[in-house]
């Protein structure tokens, strides 16, 4: 290895350290990213519709629409859901002494008031209170994560231009073209993914809650919403949707439960098989294992936030690896 190789190989380690040291800074990166991405989608349908506006007027527009209409759902919704999560926290002590009944008495269920109760000290409060800090400072921490993100995403929409500019200045001459063509498709890629992904929860909400509504199962909105969701999260995201609406049904009765239970995998084998395909066909097909492995490993590496932003990511490396990796590497080896 001669010395160029090998300062190569110090500066790509120093680098990759680096990234990893600067893994949150780069996490809001990407998920402002996506979240530019998906206000671009509105501002570019609209400027097309109406040619003389400008970027920024456009995107106060869809700022003001987002507004307006969030305003208008939350009076509607927000009431009942309200509501409605009042009496799931005064149905979970039912829901245990329910399930316990079911198993036969378990004594871990039995005991758990006791054990409860065991807490109630103050030698075992004092490190329940400082653990408490700590998640209010995380809570602090996410929250002003969440804002910079915010406006890094503003940032982006106001003027993508110029940042796809200082992307290709970054990049050596001869590549610019390629790189060019990489940032239009992974911005097709995850515009197509963000919409599609949009429309396929807004359907589960729908049709989940008029069908438990159909059943007269209580708590319906909740769980409704809980399910549309996490239908951004695939593989995961349904099944521990389907959990809600089903121990809510279990209070009343087991064959209820049951009909939920019906209902929840036929409206995710729809949402599977049918809706998502459907949309996602000219924009980006993921494979289950490859959304299923991406989530588990950047859950393990960095938690919630990246299972939230595994499958937009993966949406992303697919196109890279087709144009670079499949189509510059492996089909020109000889």
């Amino acid at each position: 290895m001669n010395a160029r190789n090998l300062l190569l190989l110090l500066a790509s380690v120093i680098l990759a350290l680096l990234l990893w040291e600067l893994r949150w800074v780069m996490l809001v990166l990407f998920g402002a990213v996506v979240l530019a991405v998906a206000l671009d989608v509105p501002v570019s349908w609209l400027r097309r519709l109406i040619k003389p506006l400008n970027r920024p007027t456009a995107l106060l527009i869809v700022l003001a629409l987002l507004a307006v209409g969030g305003l208008r759902l939350a009076d509607l919704l927000v009431p009942e859901l309200v509501d409605q999560v009042q009496q799931l926290t005064q149905l979970v002590p039912a829901l245990i002494a329910r399930i316990s009944q079911l198993l036969g008495g378990v004594a871990m269920l039995n005991s758990l008031e006791e054990q409860l109760m065991a807490f109630a000290t103050w030698d075992k409060l004092q490190p329940l209170g400082m653990q408490l800090l700590g998640f209010a400072g995380g809570a602090a921490n996410g929250t002003i994560q969440l804002l910079l993100l915010v406006l890094l995403a503003l940032l982006l929409v106001l003027d993508p231009r110029s940042h796809q500019g200082l992307v290709l200045s970054l990049t050596p001459a001869r590549h610019r073209p390629l790189v060019r063509v990489l940032l239009g498709e992974c911005r097709q890629a995850l515009g197509g993914w963000l919409a599609g992904m949009t429309i396929s929860a807004i359907t589960v909400f729908l049709l989940t809650w008029a069908g438990l509504f159909l059943l007269h199962v209580p708590l319906a909105l909740l769980s409704a919403l809980v399910c549309g969701l996490l239908t951004f999260i695939p593989t995961i995201g349904p099944t521990l949707a389907t959990l809600l609406p089903l121990a809510v049904a279990l209070l009343l009765s087991p064959s209820l439960a049951l009909q939920v239970l019906v209902l929840r995998l036929v409206l995710q084998n729809i949402e599977a098989f049918l809706v998502t395909p459907i949309l996602l066909s000219r924009t980006v097909n993921l494979l289950p294992t490859v959304a299923l492995m991406s989530q588990l490993c950047l859950g393990v590496l960095l938690g919630l936030p990246g299972v939230l932003l595994a499958l937009p990511l993966v949406v992303v490396l697919q196109v890279l690896c087709q144009r670079v990796l499949v189509e510059q590497v492996m089909d020109r080896w000889t």
